[in-house]
C-alpha cells in the first residue's frame, strides 16, 4: 500500500471517529440544555470536506501527481496539526464538537491550546486542508479548498463568537 493510501485511510478513519465522538458529545450537551447554532453552515462544511477528499483523489490520479519534493515539510506540518487538534479536543472534553453547540452559563476555555489561540482546532483544519494535498503536489486541491475553507471558517467563527456571547 502506498504512502498516499495509508495517509488517506488514516485521515478518513480519524474523521469518522471524530464524527462519532462529536455525536456522543452533542447528545450529552443537548441533554444539558445546549443550543445549536448554524445548522446550514455545518452542512456546508461537511459537504466541503467530502468534496475535498474527492478533489484530492481526482487530482492525484487524473493528473498523475507525485510526492512533492517538500513533502516531508508538509507532512511535518500535518503531524504538528494533529498534535494541536487532539490537544484541543482533549482540552474541551465534552464541549468539543463539529457543530456549534453552546451550554447556557458556559465558561470560555482558556487553558491548553486555548491559552495561546482562540480557535486552535480551526487552525489545524486550515493546516490540514493545505498540507495534505501539498504532500502529493495536488496544488489545485490545496489552493481551492484552502480558500473555500477560510471563507466557511470566517463565517462560522463569527457565528460561534456571537453564540458564545449571547448565552
Amino acid at each position: 500500500m502506498s504512502f498516499f493510501w495509508i495517509l488517506l485511510t488514516i485521515v478518513v478513519l480519524q474523521r469518522l471517529v471524530e464524527l462519532i465522538l462529536a455525536k456522543r458529545n452533542e447528545n450529552k450537551l443537548k441533554a444539558k440544555g445546549a443550543l445549536e447554532f448554524d445548522k446550514n453552515g455545518y452542512r456546508a462544511i461537511f459537504v466541503m470536506h467530502i468534496a475535498f477528499f474527492i478533489s484530492l483523489l481526482s487530482e492525484k490520479f487524473l493528473l498523475h501527481r507525485e510526492l512533492n519534493k517538500f513533502g516531508i515539510f508538509f507532512f511535518s506540518l500535518f503531524l504538528i496539526a494533529q498534535f494541536i487538534r487532539y490537544w484541543a479536543i482533549t482540552t474541551l472534553g465534552i464541549n468539543w464538537n463539529t457543530k456549534v453547540l453552546v451550554l447556557p452559563n458556559h465558561e470560555i476555555v482558556t487553558k491548553g491550546p486555548y491559552k495561546y489561540l482562540r480557535h486552535p482546532n480551526y487552525m489545524t483544519v486550515i493546516i490540514e486542508i493545505a498540507s495534505i494535498p501539498l504532500i502529493f503536489s495536488c496544488y489545485f486541491t490545496a489552493a481551492f479548498f484552502s480558500l473555500l475553507n477560510l471563507l466557511l471558517l470566517k463565517r462560522r467563527i463569527r457565528i460561534e463568537e456571537d453564540a458564545l456571547l449571547k448565552i
